[in-house]
């Protein structure tokens, strides 16, 4: 346990300083001396400098998953609404940790972009769980809401930019599409029936 506990400080240390310094800009000298440690106890626990980004960037996707997963109590809208709040917020917090988990880490890694795969297809589980109470997507509800998911890695990154909107209205503008998309999915597929439309 205290060897699970020293790693998981490690990657806590991580998660700062990647998040205020390029992959590239950062040796592991640097990272040692700037966690206290000797460079050998880095690499006992990651092997290397990408086995330490990738542990770090899969502890971010664990967090951001874990945010999504917590608001099964809520009623369908509202859980719709605090999961995209809780990936803006996250976003928001933890800029360099989203933008990488999105973008696919240094340059085109193909270890990061399977952990994004692996992200979104959990989000879309989901979504597919409070929306109609089950996990496996028909071919159409999956694309659609794939492109659903896209649009909000978009409109986040660009959000995380300049924050000029208020985070409120930038949930509200992902909700609402949400609910667009699963009305046209219901046009595709009737066995995916959208929630009712709230009254305005």
């Amino acid at each position: 346990m205290r060897s699970q506990a020293r790693r998981a400080e490690l990657i806590a240390i991580g998660r700062k300083l990647f998040a205020d310094t390029s992959y590239d800009a950062l040796s592991m000298d640097d990272i040692a001396r700037q966690a206290g440690v000797a460079k050998g106890l880095i690499y006992y626990y990651f092997t290397n400098k990408r086995g330490y980004y990738l542990a770090i960037i899969e502890d971010a996707v664990a967090e951001l998953v874990e945010r999504a997963g917590s608001t099964h109590d809520l009623p369908p809208v509202e859980r719709v609404r605090s999961t995209v709040d809780g990936c803006l917020r996250y976003a928001q917090h933890h800029q360099a940790a989203y933008r990488a988990i999105v973008t696919g880490g240094v340059g085109f890694d193909a270890e990061v972009m399977a952990i994004r795969d692996s992200v979104r297809a959990r989000l879309l589980r989901t979504i597919a769980l409070g929306a109609w109470g089950r996990e496996d997507l028909p071919p159409v509800a999956r694309t659609a809401l794939t492109g659903w998911l896209s649009s909000v890695e978009g409109v986040t990154l660009d959000w995380i930019a300049d924050q000029e909107l208020p985070r409120e209205t930038v949930v509200s503008l992902l909700v609402s599409g949400l609910g667009d998309t699963l009305r046209l999915i219901e046009e595709y597929e009737p066995g995916c029936p959208a929630p009712i439309r709230p009254p305005s």
